[in-house]
């Protein structure tokens, strides 16, 4: 089959003779129908990731169907349309019994029944995979293939905003114009925010996710912060900001944007070496503020997610940016990594 392999840090190869796994007990051999470029990858590509052995094959948000199952799976069958989620808990550490496998106790650990899809074990930048079941959702018949790749994503976002505890009638920011950021406008919108703003520092990005909030900013620092608090109307301040940018600055942006009681979550910074630095203690303590870490998405958040895109109260289509054949993934990558014509999510089709 033809697959990206990794061989080392910030090297690849496009290969045509990868052989075609077979699914052992508890799994499903997916032939790969969408799959998605993340910003994550960049992190995987680059070996910033110590559970990512080599030679691997990443990618970690994708759709397909299934044609062969595995011993013990008699929930699934060859022809069920599948998205799938990233992170297989070992299913009785103490987090993951309490449903949070996302933090499982063992990760890395294949023996104890871990596997991180596109980190540890290998992904779907490939035309075939093999999947624990536990990490596939069955799609609704209204979503497409390149719908269902966002089945780890909707989730992220669905599962940000829930760990915000957003009230219907609040006033919501979201930093970061990427795939995470559209979805989570999306979601608060859907979930009964009165008034979203969506900031980001690239123009272009910003444009094409325009249509998606009541408003839309772009620039950095205090004028940034001043032109979102007058977006926002009120008091000025946030009742909840979502970050997902990853950086410092937009976290310490998030925490400027909160009002006072407000809370803040931080999604961005999935990766090591980011560090928060210049922000005012008093401004977290006085401010009484509650700031959150939102990793991934954990107790079948994916299937929730998939149902608010199937009934359309998120639309993925603007978040698709460019479309790509698997054999020309070089291409993709280019222009994935170099942001071309305002790139967001880069979809391959083997």
């Amino acid at each position: 089959m033809t697959a990206v392999l990794l061989t080392a840090p910030n090297r690849f190869e496009l290969r045509t003779d990868v052989e075609v796994p077979r699914p052992g007990p508890n799994q499903a051999l997916l032939r790969v129908k969408s799959t998605t470029i993340c910003g994550t990858d960049q992190k995987i590509f680059a070996g910033l990731f110590p559970g990512t052995k080599y030679p691997h094959i990443p990618g970690h948000e994708f759709a397909g169907e299934i044609v062969e199952v595995g011993p013990g799976v008699d929930e699934l069958a060859p022809g069920d349309r599948v998205g799938v989620e990233v992170h297989v808990g070992c299913g009785r550490c103490a987090r993951c019994l309490e449903g949070l496998y996302q933090l499982c106790l063992n990760y890395g650990r294949t023996d104890k029944g871990h596997a991180h899809v596109g980190f540890t074990v290998p992904g779907g930048l490939a035309e075939y995979v093999a999947i624990d079941t536990k990490a596939v959702h069955t799609l609704p018949e209204q979503l497409s293939w390149d719908a269902g790749a966002f089945c780890d994503n909707i989730g992220i976002a669905l599962y940000a905003v829930e760990r915000g505890q957003l009230k219907a009638g609040e006033r919501v920011v979201v930093i970061g114009p990427g795939a995470f950021g559209g979805l989570a406008v999306q979601v608060a919108k859907a979930t009964g925010a009165a008034r979203v703003i969506l900031v980001g520092t690239r123009a272009e990005r910003v444009a094409r996710l325009q249509g998606l909030a009541d408003a839309v900013v772009v620039g950095r620092d205090e004028a940034a912060v001043q032109q979102t608090r007058l977006a926002l109307g009120g008091d000025g301040g946030a009742d909840l900001v979502i970050e997902c940018a990853g950086t410092p600055e937009a976290a310490r942006q998030a925490i400027q944007l909160a009002r006072r009681g407000g809370r803040v979550v931080l999604a961005g910074a999935t990766g090591p070496g980011r560090e928060l630095s210049g922000v005012d203690l008093s401004t977290i303590v006085r401010g009484h503020l509650d700031i959150y870490g939102s990793l991934a998405n954990p107790r079948g958040i994916s299937r929730r997610g998939l149902e608010l895109l199937a009934r359309g109260g998120v639309d993925v289509a603007p978040l698709i940016t460019h479309h790509f054949p698997l054999h020309a993934f070089a291409e993709a990558w280019a222009t994935f990594v170099e942001r071309r014509d305002g790139a967001i999510r880069v979809m391959l089709h083997a």
